[in-house]
């Protein structure tokens, strides 16, 4: 059944006003209780969405207050994973890779929130991945999409033409080994490109990309070429390498933004980051434009087609420890952040939200955000693929797949070994299972 916000948060109060009646003591702990919810983010000081969320909500509903709670962002699953068994964790948290979204609702650790799903329809993009057997356990507030970040400054030092749209990943490989030898040339220190130590920076790609490419297969020949242009790139000193990366702990947050690097690609999360980082110092001041991600053939580049990426939403659950009183205003938060209200603040802050149509006319208006023709392009069109499509194999998988990522990247293994040796653990370890 479908319920509006001010519903959900009308039986929230109703059920504070019952429980009010019980006793002297049980009146000031239901009103604690449903007055105050507690939400989980990462990173702070640079990832302003959570305070954004909160902040917003609060606003709205003057009557309840989301308190943070920092987590790790490198350890956040392991840290909730622990929390939730301890009875830590806080009412709301995110799903922050679809990857572990499955393990959650299989462990009996997300709350059923279908009525929040039917109140939002189809405008919450990438809600079906968090349906299972008919039911939904999150809700994306969302929807990301991998493209490719430039630096104008450096491209014009180098005399580079900026991307137009339609490159495919051979006009990507060979325009950074140009800037690299150019911007040299030239006396900058940056390099083409900085690919970062992620296996999504690879692999998401490729699964996204390669027609018939299936990661519950656990056939991974799909990932050669991509690990092949990859590995050129480092040879070549295009970009850095992943062992430097690795043993200098460097964050594609300081390459991009200190100018280490004329090309990124990356989620359009980052777009928030940078132009905070920009505004309060910690970036360089420069122009930066985005692009489509770069396309396997000339079939999906150019602006007059789709391009094909990659990115899974990120969505919100509800702790089903969760106090009963707390729970219709725990689903309305859940609401406001999936839809036009809370879209609408995180457009304002550069994220881009599951519901994109909100934002369409807006999100350009904000100070430092690209609006030449290709940008604009790029944020708006694409077919994005998960990740992680949702199986009980999709962890497990991902593991193998990230000890081959390792292996590749730093030289330990060629890329026919490893692909090798990880479909047969794909087959013994957990396809058979």
């Amino acid at each position: 059944m479908k319920r509006s916000m001010a519903a959900v948060l009308g039986a929230a109060a109703a059920m504070t006003l019952v429980l009010a009646g019980c006793s002297g003591d049980d009146t000031s702990d239901a009103a604690a209780d449903a007055s105050t919810l507690t939400l989980a983010g990462w990173s702070l000081a640079t990832t302003p969405e959570f305070k954004t969320l909160a902040d917003g909500f609060h606003a709205a509903n003057p009557g309840i207050t989301v308190q943070l709670k920092e987590y790790d962002a490198a350890n956040y699953d392991t840290q909730m994973i622990a929390d939730l068994a301890a009875g830590k964790a806080p009412d709301i948290y995110v799903q922050k890779t679809l990857k572990n979204f499955y393990t959650y609702q299989n462990g009996r650790q997300l709350l059923d929130v279908s009525d929040v799903a039917a109140q939002l329809g189809d405008k919450a993009g990438g809600l079906a991945n968090y349906q299972i057997d008919g039911k939904t356990y999150a809700i994306p507030y969302r929807q990301d999409s991998w493209v490719l970040f430039y630096n104008k400054a450096l491209f014009d030092k180098a005399g580079v033409a900026h991307p137009d749209g339609s490159w495919t990943w051979d006009d990507y490989a060979s325009t950074s080994k140009q800037l690299t030898t150019k911007l040299k040339a030239a006396g900058s220190p940056a390099l083409g490109d900085y690919q970062h130590l992620w296996q999504s920076t690879v692999q998401g790609f490729a699964l996204a990309q390669t027609p018939g490419a299936d990661l519950q297969s656990g056939d991974f020949g799909y990932l050669k070429p991509y690990y092949t242009r990859a590995l050129d790139l480092q040879q070549a000193g295009a970009q850095v390498t992943f062992g430097d990366a690795t043993t200098n702990n460097l964050t594609y947050q300081a390459q991009f933004g200190k100018q280490r690097a004329a090309m990124m690609t990356m989620g359009t999360w980052y777009i928030a980051t940078l132009l905070k980082q920009q505004a309060g110092g910690d970036a360089d001041v420069f122009e930066w434009g985005i692009a489509p991600a770069p396309q396997p053939t000339a079939a999906t580049a150019g602006t007059g087609n789709t391009p094909l990426t990659f990115a899974d939403p990120t969505g919100l659950g509800i702790n089903p420890k969760i106090g009963k009183g707390k729970v219709d205003a725990a689903k309305a938060f859940l609401a406001y952040a999936a839809g036009e209200q809370g879209a609408k603040s995180l457009a304002g802050i550069g994220i881009t939200p599951a519901d994109t149509a909100a934002v369409a006319d807006t999100f350009f208006t904000l100070k430092g955000v690209p609006t030449d023709k290709v940008s604009r392009f790029a944020f708006a069109s694409h077919e994005t693929k998960p990740e992680n499509p949702v199986s009980k194999y999709t962890t497990a998988l991902q593991n193998i797949l990230a000890d081959l990522h390792t292996a590749v990247m730093s030289g330990s293994k060629d890329i026919n070994t490893a692909i090798a040796e990880a479909q047969t653990r794909a087959a013994n370890e957990v396809l058979n299972k």
